[in-house]
């Protein structure tokens, strides 16, 4: 199913549950990318690191990166439409990870190894799956983008 949109009178007409579908497989992809870049740039066994652990050390930097990522996440919630208890448990872990950047060393060590955006993030795609599927180009056994097959000529 494709999405379809068309002008009426000067009105952009809104096909509906497609649109609402596209416009939540897109945040899915969105919060992929957040997680990937604020904890799992580097991954070691179940261990990650990512800007948000690296800009912890740097004093209002990590606060910064931390409250950006993370309100660009909970934006893209709410245009997915995630349900109310999913924003809550977003919020909870995002608040969680930046509250403990306001702490000198011993909370930018907490920010460095807690994976707030991940968790985050995490939540916003299973409440998209729930309601949408995973996007079409989501292998579901490794949850990862499939590889086309490329023909020769």
């Amino acid at each position: 199913m494709t999405e379809r949109s068309e002008t009426l009178e000067g009105y952009v007409v809104d096909e509906g549950p497609a649109s609402e579908r596209q416009k939540a497989h897109q945040a899915w992809r969105h919060a992929e990318t957040i997680k990937r870049l604020s904890d799992r740039l580097i991954g070691i066994g179940p261990f990650g690191l990512g800007l948000d652990g690296v800009l912890a050390w740097v004093p209002w930097a990590g606060l910064a990166y931390g409250l950006g990522a993370g309100g660009l996440l909970l934006f893209h919630a709410v245009q997915a439409k995630a349900s109310t208890p999913t924003l809550a448990r977003m919020a909870a872990y995002l608040a969680a990870d930046n509250l403990s950047d306001t702490v000198p060393v011993l909370g930018w060590a907490v920010d460095t190894l807690f994976p707030g955006h991940l968790m985050a993030a995490k939540a916003l795609q299973k409440d998209v799956e729930a309601r949408h599927g995973l996007p079409e180009e989501i292998d579901p056994k490794t949850r990862k983008k499939r590889r086309s097959k490329k023909t020769r000529s």
